[in-house]
C-alpha cells in the first residue's frame, strides 16, 4: 500500500545578518509550540517587539539553536563565497531555507521489510515545515529602517500563518499510541534538497 504524503507547509522568513538566528530560532519555536506533545509550560519570548510562544525544553532549544546557527553559518559563507554553498547572493543577501519534520513510529507490516531493515518499526513523515529564508544587507540607515519594517511584518505574517494553519489541518495528525513523553520524533535540517516526500519518508 502506498504511503500517504505528508501534509506540507510552506513559510517565508526575511531578516538581516544580524536577526537570521533570532528570526529562525522564534518561528521555529512557533511551530513545535503547536506541534510538541510533551507536557511542556507555556512561555514567550519577543523577537523583533514581536511576542512568539516558546519551549522551555532544553534539547528542542539546543537543536534549534544548533541548526539556527548552521544556517546564519551558510547564509554568511553565502555572501562572501556564493559558488561555495547551497546559498545565492545578489546584492549582499542570501537565500537558505530550514525544514521541519514531524514523524510516527509504525510498524513494519511484512516480514521481509523487518528482516531488511532490522527492526519491527519504521518512522513516516506525516507533516512537513519548510522555512525559506531571505537575508537583504542594508548599507544606509534608510535601507536599515526599511529591511526592520519588513523583518517585523514578515515575521508577524509568518506567525500568523502558522496558527492558521495548525487550526486548520488537524485531520492528519496520528494517533498517540506510545506512552514515550514524546509521542512523535522530530527532525530539523538546514538548506536540505528537496527529493520529494517519498525521499523523505525513507521510500527509496
Amino acid at each position: 500500500m502506498e504511503q500517504q504524503a505528508p501534509q506540507e507547509f510552506i513559510l517565508e522568513a526575511f531578516a538581516d545578518p544580524a536577526s537570521v538566528r533570532d528570526v529562525v530560532r522564534g518561528i521555529l519555536h512557533t511551530i513545535f509550540f503547536h506541534r510538541f506533545f510533551p507536557s511542556v509550560t507555556p512561555l514567550s519570548r519577543e523577537v523583533l517587539d514581536i511576542m512568539l510562544p516558546y519551549v522551555d525544553d532544553d534539547e528542542l532549544d539546543t537543536m534549534i539553536e544548533k541548526r539556527a546557527a548552521e544556517l546564519a553559518r551558510e547564509l554568511d559563507a553565502g555572501r562572501t563565497h556564493p559558488h561555495h554553498t547551497h546559498t545565492s547572493s545578489r546584492g549582499g543577501g542570501g537565500r537558505g531555507n530550514i525544514s521541519v519534520q514531524f514523524f510516527e513510529k509504525k510498524r513494519r507490516k511484512a516480514w521481509y521489510m523487518r528482516a531488511a531493515y532490522g527492526g519491527g518499526d519504521e518512522e513516516v513523515c506525516w507533516e512537513s515545515w519548510t522555512v525559506k529564508v531571505t537575508v537583504a544587507e542594508p548599507r544606509t540607515e534608510s535601507e536599515r529602517a526599511k529591511v526592520r519594517k519588513a523583518m517585523e511584518q514578515t515575521l508577524l505574517t509568518t506567525a500568523m500563518k502558522i496558527v492558521t494553519c495548525v487550526n486548520s489541518h488537524k485531520d492528519h495528525i496520528p494517533p498517540i499510541t506510545t506512552s514515550e513523553a514524546n509521542p512523535f520524533p522530530y527532525q530539523i535540517n538546514v538548506n536540505q534538497k528537496d527529493a520529494g516526500w517519498a525521499t523523505r519518508m525513507g521510500i527509496y
